[in-house]
């Protein structure tokens, strides 16, 4: 553990105040008291002029590591549907448990789950923790966190997983948080350590620049969120056998601090980046905003999503929700077109995982050519109108 440490050198000169940005700093009977809210940014150390404010690192052992076992996955639900990257969350999960040679589990908390339970076994789960209540049935923080810590801090899982979605975002920093253990948030990858049995929780760093991986080798469980449609989906097997866990809870423990009065499907008019099976991408080749309509036509005549790389985002042509790569959406569609797209890591890492990839580029040694399936070499501005129009024939549009 990091930790910003004062020794008797400070006289309460007050000169190390103004160096902070974040106010963590405070005198106290003439010598300078570090705050909860710093942190570490080691601003202030030289800035004392008695090199009185120092940086040391102390190490923390955790007790009973040994005492968790397991590996666990949220099960997301929305209106009593298992959210798909539960499904992509089990594969992996299965992987690392068997790695671990452990069991592999859900939490699954709602409303008449009952047959949701039964589809997680099938999906590679061994166990199933099945919390059902209709004080439950719509998610709510609060209430998902305090049942979540109470049955984590019984059973100890030594893995948690949960998806990267607006509802493991909320939920699951607040579970780390009460469990006092870190959290990798966003992961892109996750492995085990095989001389040290650890999780290794990749995730993109310094705005998609470099790829950071994090461990937590002193506290349990090491938890991650993970990005929908970076891993495979677990495969489906009705026949496998698992066990249902019914969870009992006090009702009376279950705070309901807020009331759902109203559930607002969103619209679309097109079809969403994330779960479309096909997409077709623009990048810095179409030279100008107003040639995104050559994309977006290609895409609605084949039924697709539009994407975008960066480059164009930050250039203001396309709205951020569109973007493709580590600073944007990650994908997985059948079909993946990339027109006029060089091919840079960062783009590469949001949808390298898709089945086929399609680029159209002038440039030939461009490096999206190597992780294509198949290339055109040449102009876009001929190629992709050849494409909506030959698209359209075939499918009597």
């Amino acid at each position: 553990m990091i930790e910003i440490k004062i020794t008797d050198k400070c006289t309460g000169c007050e000169k190390c105040i103004p160096s902070c940005p974040y106010g963590a700093i405070e005198v106290v009977d003439k010598k300078a008291v570090i705050l909860e809210t710093c942190t570490l940014c080691g601003a202030c150390i030289t800035s004392c002029p008695l090199k009185a404010i120092e940086l040391t690192k102390k190490e923390v052992k955790m007790a009973g590591l040994e005492e968790y076992r397991g590996v666990w996955v949220f099960a997301e639900q929305k209106n009593g549907k298992v959210q798909s990257v539960v499904y992509e969350l089990l594969g992996k999960g299965r992987a690392l448990a068997d790695q671990l040679k452990v069991e592999l589990a859900a939490m699954l908390l709602g409303e008449k789950m009952d047959k949701e339970a039964q589809e997680l076994i099938a999906y590679g789960a061994d166990k199933v923790y099945l919390v059902d209540h209709e004080k439950l049935k719509d998610f709510r923080d609060d209430s998902y966190a305090d049942v979540l810590v109470d049955l984590i801090g019984e059973h100890k899982p030594e893995i948690i997983l949960a998806g990267a979605t607006s509802i493991g975002r909320s939920l699951i920093p607040k579970v780390a948080t009460r469990l006092e253990t870190g959290l990798t948030a966003d992961c892109t990858g996750l492995e085990i350590d095989k001389e040290k049995n650890i999780l290794l929780q990749t995730r993109p760093a310094f705005g998609g620049n470099i790829m950071a991986t994090i461990i937590c080798p002193n506290h349990r469980p090491q938890m991650a969120t993970v990005r929908h449609k970076v891993m495979k989906e677990a495969p489906f097997d009705k026949e496998r056998k698992g066990e249902i866990i019914r969870i009992e809870v006090d009702p009376k423990k279950i705070p309901l601090r807020t009331e759902v009065i109203k559930m607002v499907e969103r619209m679309e008019e097109t079809v969403l980046l994330e779960e479309a099976d096909i997409i077709v991408s623009g990048g810095r080749g179409l030279g100008a905003p107003e040639n995104f309509n050559l994309i977006e036509e290609l895409a609605k005549t084949v039924g697709g999503a539009v994407g975008a790389s960066r480059a164009t985002v930050d250039a203001g042509w396309i709205p951020y929700a569109h973007q493709v790569g580590q600073t944007g959406k990650t994908v997985c569609p059948k079909i993946y077109i990339a027109c006029g797209i060089s091919g840079q890591i960062q783009h590469l890492a949001g949808m390298q995982s898709s089945d086929i990839i399609v680029a159209i580029n002038k440039d030939p040694e461009a490096p999206i050519f190597n992780a294509a399936t198949y290339g055109i070499v040449g102009d876009l501005f001929e190629v992709v109108p050849a494409l909506t129009k030959k698209f359209k024939e075939v499918l009597g549009k």
